[in-house]
């Protein structure tokens, strides 16, 4: 196959890889996967709390590190690759970016709900007057068609991203999908195309595949899999696949292999796995993130998790409202006890 156009793969070990550890990750785990990250010239590195900058709290997880120290860190293991930061409004602020555009974030990424797009207005612009990388992002993106997904990538190219594109937050997309979904988005917009894969049903790299040849110039993927629930797009699997079919990528093989091998050693407990959970999660449409919080009030409560997972997809509950889980378990355990009475 005759080389086709350059995908810049975007890592995000560091900050999505959080979720699967309750955003424990200390510096000293982060400057090692940096450090290899580097060596294997992976283009950009994305660092931070799982849910981004200022997101650190009780209602979404403690972060043991600032998100000061924790660019500062990755920022000095860094001399070939960029460093990227990730913001959700109503988590972070314009000062927030400050901080992170002062600390050498090269890209910053602004993401949304896919229906919420024009929140990240005045941030997209606030980092392109800055003078870095700006990129929007569209979360949940399986709860918009993509005549509404290439809108919104429409508006925010207009806001001032240089790049826009969709996130599979619950894993729930299969080839076809993506494939209409990027063509869509690739045939309205004239800046670069994202794409971020999750693995709840062992579609990641199948999905980031397809992407790729429907015009995708941005890839994400994590060490293992780093990541929520059944994880992310495999980086050491993607990199290799995509120079197989011909794309180009600039990453060094062994080394990206050796930075697999740290992130297994060093990050993670284990490597993400496609469980029954999971894979309830990605058929549902719910993120993956919630799988903790879902198990933990299934089993106080009695209540079959799988059965919270489809009730939550039901009612479109996206990262953010995990507070609704308790909602959702104490709704399915009274319609059980109902159902019991009436049986009686």
């Amino acid at each position: 196959m005759s080389k086709t156009h350059q995908i810049t793969i975007h890592d995000s070990t560091l900050r999505d890889g959080q979720h699967a550890v309750g955003h424990q990750l200390t510096l000293e785990q982060m400057r090692l996967y940096a450090e290899a990250a580097n060596a294997a010239r992976i283009p950009v590195v994305e660092v931070g709390h799982g849910n981004g900058l200022g997101a650190s709290s009780l209602q979404v997880g403690l972060a043991v590190a600032s998100d000061l120290d924790m660019m500062r860190t990755v920022r000095q293991a860094l001399h070939q690759s960029r460093m990227a930061v990730f913001m959700l409004p109503g988590w972070g602020t314009t000062r927030d970016l400050d901080q992170a555009i002062a600390e050498g974030a090269d890209v910053i990424r602004i993401g949304a709900h896919c229906t919420e797009y024009n929140v990240t207005e005045r941030y997209l612009e606030h980092a392109r007057k800055a003078g870095v990388e700006a990129q929007g992002i569209l979360l949940m993106s399986h709860m918009a068609s993509p005549k509404q997904l290439a809108n919104a990538c429409v508006h925010m190219q207009n806001y001032g991203a240089q790049a826009v594109g969709i996130f599979d937050s619950s894993g729930h997309y299969l080839p076809d999908d993506v494939t209409t979904r990027i063509a869509a988005i690739r045939e309205a917009v004239d800046v670069s195309v994202i794409y971020h894969s999750h693995n709840n049903l062992s579609m990641a790299v199948a999905n980031s595949i397809a992407a790729s040849k429907a015009g995708t110039d941005i890839l994400d993927a994590c060490a293992r899999g780093f990541g929520a629930g059944a994880g992310n797009t495999q980086i050491e699997v993607l990199v290799p696949v995509l120079h197989r079919l011909g794309f180009e990528t600039g990453i060094e093989l062994y080394g990206l292999l050796d930075a697999a091998d740290i992130a297994e050693r060093e990050l993670m407990p284990t490597p993400p796995t496609v469980t029954s959970t999971s894979i309830v999660s990605g058929l549902a449409g719910v993120f993956s993130g919630f799988k903790p919080k879902v198990t933990a009030v299934a089993t106080e409560m009695g209540i079959d998790p799988r059965d919270i997972f489809f009730e939550l997809g039901r009612r479109q509950v996206v990262a953010g409202q995990e507070d609704l889980i308790i909602d959702v378990a104490l709704a399915l355990s009274n319609r059980q006890k109902n159902a019991d009475e009436q049986a009686c």
